[in-house]
């Protein structure tokens, strides 16, 4: 009986003990991020290397410290949905560099897209087929593609590009066929360049696309709460304390008609085109420059191509010898190549090959909304 009644008391000492212990630690006790971004290694062979994401990666729930977000308009992409996430290493936060700026990120810091349909036939399921990834590196930013496998179980590095074939059902019910275009390394580059100069010689850097703080500035449901986006970041270390972006900096979503179509349009031109047609962009050399910050100027509408004649573009109808001519889409050579799917003449130049219908009304009221060139 004394044997007995010694193992109870030592059962309940050493559960007193562990208790006592965990007591004293609960308030020490500090949640660490399973994330893994070693710059020396990156990019991984697999998606799920980097712990981005709890449980079955599919289901893209975020891991501790990486950041949903969503910008106010967004980049057409034949009509696949995104999901898009930031991580940062601890103690490092980006910087403000304007308004219509990409937010500075730090070295280390990962932006992650993944790209899905709803409603694939013929189950009729979600499939997911690509994350794109950019890290900044200490030289720079790097492109990481991953594709995922019919399992839906992984994505794999792979930057050569493909095609796959997606037939779904849209918001409208009707059954859309798309040879969805998952990008090469070259052609990231393309929308994702720029030229900068460094000690005097005009380089060739990689920059993001998306994180201006004028297109974060809205609130974004996290769940639990919803709150302004740029306030979300500050609050959670992601970015330096800084005045939000006026309500005339900031773009609106140009899916919602009742704001006015000028500012639709210039939102959509400022996602959709902007990273191109801008100073030391792609397309710099052509007379358009269609940044929010560009087209909300005096001469804002000779940047968006008003009465703007065409230059040095062969092999077009003559009849488009105006960028934009008001009132007539069918003398407008931007409304022409964004109404194509004519891959020598299209535009964007990569990123779509279906037309996006609903780009394409804004853009024709808009132009039908125009004064007649003096």
């Amino acid at each position: 009986m004394i044997k007995k009644y010694s193992i109870y008391a030592f059962i309940i000492s050493i559960s007193l003990f562990i208790y006592a212990c965990s007591d004293d630690n609960e308030d020490e006790y500090t949640p660490v991020s399973p994330v893994t971004v070693d710059l020396t290694q990156v990019p991984y062979p697999k998606l799920s290397d980097y712990k981005f994401f709890e449980g079955e990666i599919k289901n893209q729930v975020p891991s501790l410290d990486v950041i949903p977000y969503e910008p106010a308009s967004i980049l057409f992409s034949d009509y696949a949905h995104k999901k898009r996430f930031i991580w940062m290493p601890k103690n490092t936060h980006g910087t403000y560099q304007g308004d219509g700026n990409i937010i500075n990120l730090p070295v280390g810091a990962v932006l992650i897209k993944t790209f899905y349909y709803d409603n694939v036939l013929p189950a009729n399921t979600r499939k997911i087929i690509e994350t794109r990834i950019m890290i900044r590196k200490s030289s720079g930013w790097i492109f990481a593609e991953y594709v995922w496998n019919d399992e839906q179980t992984e994505a794999y590095l792979d930057m050569a590009g493909s095609y796959k074939d997606i037939n779904w059902i849209d918001e409208n019910n009707v059954t859309r066929t798309v040879n969805y275009r998952v990008p090469s390394e070259v052609q990231c580059i393309v929308c994702h360049k720029e030229k900068e100069t460094i000690d005097g010689q005009e380089v060739t850097v990689f920059t993001p696309i998306g994180i201006k703080p004028q297109n974060l500035n809205f609130n974004y449901n996290y769940g639990s709460t919803s709150r302004n986006q740029l306030t979300h970041w500050i609050q959670n270390g992601y970015l330096e304390n800084i005045a939000l972006p006026s309500e005339a900096n900031t773009v609106v979503d140009y899916n919602d008609s009742s704001k006015p179509i000028r500012e639709r349009v210039r939102s959509y031109f400022d996602i959709n085109c902007a990273h191109c047609h801008k100073e030391k962009g792609h397309c710099d050399y052509r007379p358009l420059r269609l940044a929010f910050s560009d087209t909300g100027t005096s001469d804002g509408l000779t940047n968006m191509g008003v009465c703007v004649p065409t230059q040095d573009m062969q092999d077009f109808d003559p009849e488009l010898d105006k960028l934009i001519t008001p009132r007539r889409t069918d003398k407008s050579m931007l409304f022409h190549r964004v109404n194509t799917t004519n891959e020598a003449s299209r535009m964007p130049l990569h990123g779509r090959t279906l037309i996006h219908t609903e780009g394409v009304a804004i853009i024709e009221e808009w132009i039908n909304s125009l004064d007649e060139c003096r």
